[in-house]
């Protein structure tokens, strides 16, 4: 089913095409999910409140973009408002990056493998580097707007990521990984 027929068919309440979609979507999209949230538990949590989102506004989409980029803004918005909550009852918590890392070759082991200790890398960033890292450099957001989206200034972003490249660059030398 092309995606104009499946969002059709979800919002006209076909449980079928729902699941249709959330089956499409949902194993990419916890990826995406958790290069902000680097708990398993809580990042599925996030998955399951954007996805009710999705299905909730999927009647707005108006196919002038890919639905599957449509989905990630929702799923990076709901990232981003869930560690707002967490900054909220924390004093002094950084906002991190995600790390999603895509592979040219999945069937070669050793890249995987590599993609895998990246990603796990980013995650042992501080949330707020891997927070701005993940939304400039994965996601492709101005410094601007990831000071708008964020509360912070656009010096802030750009030393946040500023300083998570050159922890990841650390980061790397130690553990030998190569770019």
């Amino acid at each position: 089913m092309n995606d104009e027929t499946l969002v059709k068919e979800c919002v006209s309440g076909n449980a079928k095409a729902q699941r249709q979609l959330f089956d499409r979507f949902a194993p990419k999209m916890l990826g995406v999910v958790m290069r902000y949230i680097n708990d398993k538990e809580r990042a599925e949590d996030v998955l399951q409140d954007s996805f009710i989102k999705v299905f909730k506004n999927l009647y707005k989409f108006e196919h002038s973009g890919s639905l599957e980029g449509w989905i990630r803004r929702i799923m990076v918005n709901t990232a981003l408002d869930q560690i707002r909550k967490n900054k909220k009852k924390q004093n002094n918590v950084e906002l991190d990056d995600d790390g999603y890392f895509e592979l040219k070759h999945e069937s070669n082991a050793e890249e995987i493998l590599q993609a895998e200790s990246l990603l796990k890398l980013v995650q042992s960033l501080p949330e707020g580097y891997r927070t701005v890292f993940n939304l400039f450099a994965i996601e492709g957001y101005s410094h601007k707007e990831i000071a708008e989206e964020l509360g912070i200034t656009e010096n802030t972003s750009k030393s946040q990521y500023s300083r998570a490249k050159s922890t990841l660059r650390e980061l790397l030398k130690k553990y030998k990984i190569e770019r």
